[in-house]
């Protein structure tokens, strides 16, 4: 019996057994072929640019950009660093745009190849998540029943965030997406050869108008212009991925009898730009209410465009085909109610009923559209009040073409205009509300302290006192406080404000509908007190009612914890348990579909304890939460707030998902898009479509096929105990290092983390305010863009070394290999970590550290080399290979190449902050000094991609 058992898990383990493609990781060429290509689509942007430069700056200013590239790649050379202290502020000015400009060429054509190499693959990853699936059927171990349960309740997220880690302005995005476009025409072995000329010159021009594009902004863009820049890829995705992407999916589907309603949403998208108010004064109730209005003003522009092309598609005849009553009716109503657009297309369309239909539906979309814009009243049948009756009037469509046997294009061209409808909605995406929770106690403490009821001020009361308090309130029927007291002055500031917020909630739902805001994310979540205060407040407002136990409640939108620290992820479990087991918040989750909705904060729990601790607690977490969830009848929805970088919880979206724990994804997951990545996603349309699809493809069959774990428990408990020390000793190691005293002056000397806070890159302060300038008062976006800066990248690997150490040490060693064979949680870790150490260049950064960094902290450079050691070591003896990337050579050479030019990037970089840093603080530095020197910061972060 044991025999049998031991083989039974040796067959489960190499089941799950795989090498992870690395050039998933690094989002790079993994083929010869595709490589070879890239170099010569590189050379010839190279030498266009280098043409360019020669018109602009003259041949000179060509040479000395050779020679800096040619001596940078000695990082020690004495003759680079005397030739770049002796070029003078202009000249660093253009040898910054022009390396700068390199690799916003090579990062867009990495991209077209990319996208070229994937298209090439037999099998679309939804094709193969659904083909497991239809064996899984066969199989008998899944049930027909439990797929359709699942499958009603998909549905990917990702939420577009504005945080500032992207540094490339819209305007070179849209230069660089055309720029693609001309290279892939010039590839395309189908042109004409009369067509090579016109091609050429026009990747000329374009090249050239790169260069004469300003890489820096003006202005820091406001929580508005951002919110512009998340609409203009909204609406790309909508009008150029979705349709065909949601179609795959209907396709794939239908291979195994599976047909999705019309209602189904498996991909819909969120956006945070204009609601995200955590430490972001600019974000007021009237910039949030605007920005819902910019996303419904260009998701109705975007609708109408889909008519447009839909009225020239839909000629059926009735000399030909039979509509259904319904649809005659509803041709009659909406002739009655739009008598002047009847008037003027019957005459030519009398006969076309679909084509009328969707008429109608044009001109009640430019009204809803105007009536939004103006806040005019609602007409009925002549404009819409709700997204609910656009979709029922496409869907009438669709049912009288099956009902008439037209069952092909019911399926084709109108189900992929349902398809898209329904995921963007009528604004693009749904927005968040996220504040922090401390605002929330302090309005609650003006509302308490007016009434007087308390035997103690309300900021005075301990966590149990306000969890009893707040318990018994939401249990109550009465208000705190009167309609007719919002902005009294006996109502302290803080109370209004959080009432206002709420407020503008309940206009923008009266407004837009109930897509319009979801949920409130109430970040810094220690206790149940933190949600229960904003619950409360929302009574208030009016936007939620507790019932009873005999009456519903009702509540027009969610509320989410965010854990961002280690010590929160560790109470999560807990304190989801006595959410759900107060009965008045019970009956609020209740009221929102039994779905409770929890944000996993990656940053500031990763700067807290280091990368190993973080991950490893987040996955702990998820198991917490999934068993309580599943307890108490709710559906959990995952919210996972990554960034760019590994050490914000970056990486390839799809490993990531496949990587959560068993049973804890149950169809619904939300994941933010931030920075950088959205750009390197989705700037051109069949990546786009790739990446997404990959995503989608990993939340279907994490959610089917991923529910329970099929192994045994002493495997797992094995794998939790090495992971356990892992994480343990490498927050020790972390936490050693991030609690010397010297590693504030070393990060602010070896970095130019103080310099990033002049790039307009984003609307929120770099630094928390009324901080002392310490580490805590910074944002984990700076300080994992600092590091990366300087190409230390710390916050990607730091402490992992001294973690695997310790297991290896301890006797297991073996473990380790079996979990990074076996384990997806440990396998993406590792290759994400893998990833960040080849990236690193501690040569690189000693050029930093001896440049700029005082004697009496320097020495902490040696305890990074040391653990960068261990680490790239312990890695390697993990994943059997003698080097990092072993086994992606072709991948080490595209990153070489790259580093030949970022190589010249740092060199003037560490010159310019010296020379930025020797001026004194009473005297005004020179502009261009600074304006070189935030070049290199967007060069750097070119070149490097995921730096936030």
């Amino acid at each position: 019996m044991t025999t049998q058992g031991e083989a039974t898990t040796a067959q489960l383990l190499e089941a799950d057994r795989r090498e992870p493609n690395v050039a998933t990781f690094a989002s790079g060429v993994s083929s010869a072929s595709q490589h070879a290509a890239l170099r010569a689509s590189v050379r010839q942007l190279g030498a266009l640019l280098g043409e360019a430069l020669e018109r602009h700056e003259g041949a000179e200013l060509l040479t000395l950009v050779e020679k800096v590239r040619a001596l940078a790649r000695e990082p020690e050379d004495d003759e680079l660093r005397a030739l770049l202290e002796g070029v003078d502020a202009r000249t660093a000015v253009v040898l910054a745009r022009a390396f700068t400009a390199y690799f916003q060429l090579v990062n867009v054509t990495e991209q077209l190849h990319r996208w070229q190499e994937l298209s090439a693959v037999e099998q679309t990853p939804l094709a193969a998540t659904v083909g497991r699936i239809g064996d899984a059927l066969e199989e008998g171990t899944l049930e027909r029943d439990e797929l359709d349960d699942v499958l009603a309740r998909l549905e990917y997220r990702p939420v577009f965030t504005a945080h500032p880690t992207e540094a490339t302005r819209r305007t070179v995005l849209n230069l660089l997406r055309r720029i693609a476009v001309t290279v892939d025409e010039l590839e395309d072995p189908r042109r004409p050869a009369s067509d090579g000329p016109r091609a050429e010159r026009r990747l000329a021009e374009l090249v050239d108008m790169l260069w004469q594009t300003d890489e820096l902004r003006i202005v820091r863009p406001e929580p508005t212009d951002e919110a512009r820049t998340a609409l203009h890829t909204l609406r790309f995705l909508a009008d150029q991925v979705v349709p065909d992407l949601l179609a795959e999916l209907d396709r794939t589907l239908e291979g195994i009898g599976v047909t999705l309603p019309t209602s189904a949403r498996p991909l819909r998208f969120g956006a945070w730009a204009g609601g995200d108010r955590d430490g972001n004064p600019n974000v007021t109730p009237a910039v949030t209410l605007e920005v819902i209005g910019m996303q419904h003003d260009a998701g109705l522009a975007e609708l109408v465009e889909k008519l447009d092309h839909m009225l020239h598609e839909l000629s059926s005849s009735t000399r030909f085909i039979e509509v259904t009553d319904a649809m005659r009716e509803s041709l009659e109503r909406d002739a009655a109610a739009l008598p002047v657009t009847y008037a003027a297309v019957r005459r030519l369309n009398a006969e076309e009923p679909y084509r009328l239909k969707l008429s109608f539906i044009r001109v009640r979309l430019l009204r809803t559209r105007d009536r939004l814009n103006h806040g005019t009243a609602h007409e009925p049948g002549r404009d819409y009040a709700s997204f609910d009756e656009l979709l029922a009037d496409l869907v009438l469509i669709r049912d009288s073409m099956i009902a008439g046997g037209d069952r092909l294009t019911a399926d084709g061209a109108i189900l992929r205009l349902v398809r898209s409808v329904v995921a963007t909605g009528t604004g693009l995406a749904t927005l968040d509300i996220r504040e922090h929770s401390a605002k929330h106690h302090a309005a609650l403490g003006e509302l308490y302290d007016r009434i007087g009821e308390l035997p103690t001020p309300y900021a005075e009361l301990d966590v149990p006192e306000r969890i009893a308090l707040l318990s018994k309130e939401m249990a109550a029927r009465r208000p705190l406080t009167g309609v007719a007291v919002h902005g009294a002055p006996d109502v302290g500031e803080a109370a209004t404000a959080s009432l206002s917020l709420l407020g503008a909630i309940g206009r923008a739902l009266d407004t837009y509908g109930p897509e319009a805001i979801e949920t409130y994310i109430v970040s810094m979540t220690h206790d149940v007190d933190d949600l229960f205060a904003v619950v409360v407040l929302a009574r208030e407002a009016g936007l939620v009612t507790f019932g009873t136990e005999t009456t519903e409640a009702t509540a027009r939108i969610g509320f989410a914890p965010l854990f961002e620290t280690v010590a929160e992820l560790e109470a999560a479990g807990p304190l989801l348990e006595a959410l759900l087991s107060d009965p008045s918040y019970r009956r609020i989750v209740a009221a929102r579909g039994d779905v409770q909705e929890i944000m996993l904060g990656y940053s500031d729990s990763s700067k807290d304890a280091g990368i190993a601790a973080s991950q490893w607690q987040i996955h702990r977490a998820q198991r917490a939460l999934r068993d309580i969830a599943r307890a108490h009848g709710v559906v959990l929805r995952l919210f996972h707030g990554r960034g760019g970088s590994v050490g914000r919880g970056g990486g390839p979206t799809g490993e990531a998902i496949l990587s959560q724990p068993y049973g804890s994804l149950d169809g619904p997951i939300k994941i933010t898009e931030q920075g950088e990545v959205i750009s390197d996603k989705y700037t051109l349309p069949g990546l786009a479509r790739f990446n997404l699809e990959v995503a989608l493809a990993a939340v279907l069959e994490a959610s089917v096929l991923h529910r329970r774990s099929l192994l045994p428990k002493d495997v797992l408990d094995g794998w939790n105990g090495t992971m356990d020390l892992v994480a343990g000793r490498g927050q020790d190691a972390y936490r050693s290092l991030v609690r010397d005293p010297s590693l504030v002056p070393f990060f602010v000397s070896a970095t130019p983390v103080d310099e990033l806070g002049k790039m307009n890159i984003g609307s929120r302060p770099s630094k928390r305010p009324g901080g002392e300038g310490g580490l805590d008062d910074l944002r984990a976006i700076p300080w994992v863009f600092g590091w990366t800066q300087s190409r230390i990248i710390l916050p990607g690997w730091f402490g992992v070394g001294s973690g695997l150490a310790a297991a290896r040490e301890d006797g297991r060693e073996k473990t380790l290999r079996e979990m990074y064979g076996s384990w997806a949680f440990f396998r993406t870790f590792l290759s994400n970590v893998q990833m960040t150490l080849a990236k690193s260049d501690l040569d690189i950064a000693a050029g930093y550290v001896r440049a700029l960094v005082p004697d009496d902290v320097s020495g902490l450079f040696d305890t990074i080399r040391e653990e960068h050691a261990r680490t790239v070591e312990e890695v390697l003896r993990v994943t059997g290979q003698k080097e990092l990337l072993e086994s992606a050579p072709v991948l080490r050479r595209t990153l070489d190449l790259r580093d030949s030019y970022l190589a010249p990037l740092h060199a003037l970089q560490t010159s310019l902050l010296a020379r930025s840093r020797a001026v004194p603080d009473d005297v005004e530095p020179d502009p261009e000094v600074q304006r070189a020197l935030l070049l290199t910061i967007n060069g750097i972060a070119a070149g490097l991609r995921n730096t936030g």
